[in-house]
């Protein structure tokens, strides 16, 4: 517990801390933008041009996600999960100090390298934090460990989107010191994760260091007996000790994972062109077009941020989430009546509604089945993979969107209505439930539709129960 707690407050909520921060005093650091170029050229900046550098300001933190989701697997195979999130948090404690300094220096540059700098952070926390609580996790408890990271995401922007409030730091003064807290979760986790263990599939597996395995698998389940879960390690590695650890090329080439890396892929591109974050980037652009009273826009949005927060501890995985969202992308176009009285209180339900939908599935989910679809040896390159379609996607949201909205206005949610529903489609036909199932099992269950057998050395994977029978478990359904 301890342990997915550190980790989560120290990479995950910085993920969803950074990427609201920059909603509620965009006024103030727009206004600073244009009197800092007035103060250097003695014109003031066209609305064209401070479009273009708020839209970059917005999307080098995805942009940064996608260069941290890169690092991804050369990183964990060589300073381990842990190590590798202790690493992590350089990029977070650096541009928090120069985010906190840019307007004592007067250059907006400032604030746009350091996006990009903590969305580095973002991107190996994003993906490092899944995998390390992962192979923590019992298998009954993976699932519900797994929703934790989501968690501290939707903890951080609502920390945000409070902090943004006018009254507080949304405002003139307020903001550097605002984009610069996002170092002191990395200093708590750089003070407390070194006391916990790392994770024990990578030091038996990748490492090949048995003792220090067993304790800490030991410590982690509070018993000295774990000779099952020790063996279970064990299977894994013999099975894949013929692939050895696999780059992305490697990965993208195997037909025994071709089916789970479609399927991280269409997860992960779903996950962020669904829209998402298009309300938490432009949240008070979006509530003004739909016609809700500037003064009530900040309190709107730290609802919103609440309501994400309750429906992520609720969630369970189910494929319903993105049916939600194609709905409420649908009604999105409901502000296109916006001269009516009534109409804005109908945006915000369909916000609100929206942010349930996403949270009830897409939020959570993609993380943790890419964890529980491959195995030790592919694991790294999966991620690397997945986070960096995930980032790729969000930036291409953070710097599309506002053309968007400035041309279609709020029919630009039509076309994120038909990527939910193709999303949704692609996961009731394609993906498997995992609950309670090994990574084994997992294997075994892709196994059948990539037409292939797991080996264990020179024979075929079949688990039998301790009757002799084959495990119910490995009977593989067509989905």
């Amino acid at each position: 517990m301890l342990a997915t707690l550190i980790s989560a407050f120290g990479s995950s909520f910085q993920y969803g801390y950074n990427v609201a921060v920059i909603n509620s005093p965009s006024l103030f650091i727009q206004q600073f933008y244009n009197t800092t170029y007035v103060e250097r050229y003695g014109r003031p900046m066209e609305d064209s041009f401070l479009t273009l550098l708020w839209s970059l300001s917005v999307s080098m933190y995805p942009l940064g996600g996608l260069f941290g989701s890169l690092m991804v697997a050369p990183l964990v195979n060589k300073l381990g999960r842990k190590g590798t999130l202790l690493f992590n948090n350089i990029f977070s404690v650096v541009p928090a100090v120069m985010m906190g300094v840019s307007e004592i220096a007067k250059s907006y540059e400032i604030i746009i390298v350091a996006r990009v700098i903590v969305g580095i952070c973002a991107g190996l926390s994003s993906n490092v934090v899944p995998m390390y609580l992962g192979e923590l996790s019992p298998k009954n408890l993976r699932g519900a460990i797994g929703v934790v990271p989501q968690l501290f995401i939707t903890i951080g922007i609502l920390s945000a989107q409070v902090l943004g409030i006018r009254s507080i730091l949304g405002n003139n003064t307020g903001w550097p010191l605002m984009l610069g807290l996002t170092g002191i979760p990395a200093l708590v986790e750089l003070l407390l994760l070194p006391f916990f263990p790392e994770s024990p599939r990578y030091m038996l597996i990748q490492k090949g260091d048995d003792k220090t395995a067993r304790r800490a698998l030991q410590r982690l389940r509070g018993s000295e007996d774990v000779d099952r879960e020790m063996d279970e390690m064990r299977l894994e590695h013999q099975s894949e000790q013929a692939e050895g650890r696999l780059s992305v090329l490697n990965l993208l080439s195997l037909r025994s994972l071709r089916w789970q890396l479609i399927s991280i892929v269409a997860m992960n591109m779903g996950q962020q062109l669904s829209g998402i974050n298009a309300i938490y980037y432009y949240a008070d652009s979006i509530y003004s077009s739909a016609g809700v009273k500037e003064s009530n826009i900040q309190y709107v949005t730290v609802g919103t941020g609440a309501v994400n927060v309750f429906m992520t501890i609720t969630a369970v995985r189910n494929k319903l989430g993105f049916l939600c969202n194609a709905a409420i992308d649908s009604q999105e176009n409901a502000s296109s009546f916006q001269d009516t009285e009534w109409m804005p209180y109908v945006s915000i339900a369909c916000v609100i509604v929206y942010v349930v939908g996403h949270a009830v599935g897409p939020s959570t989910i993609p993380y943790v089945v890419t964890t529980e679809m491959f195995r030790q040896s592919s694991r790294p390159a999966a991620f690397m993979v997945a986070g960096s379609i995930h980032w790729l996607s969000n930036f291409t949201v953070g710097l599309v969107f506002p053309f968007m909205e400035s041309g279609l206005g709020s029919y630009s949610f039509i076309i994120f209505c038909f990527i939910c529903l193709a999303t949704l489609f692609y996961i009731w036909l394609v993906v498997p439930e995992t609950k309670n199932k090994t990574f084994l099992e997992i294997s075994q269950m892709f196994a059948h539709r990539n037409q292939v057998d797991i080996q264990v050395g020179n024979a075929p994977l079949k688990p039998e129960t301790g009757d002799g029978r084959e495990d119910d478990a490995f009977k593989v359904t067509a989905f």
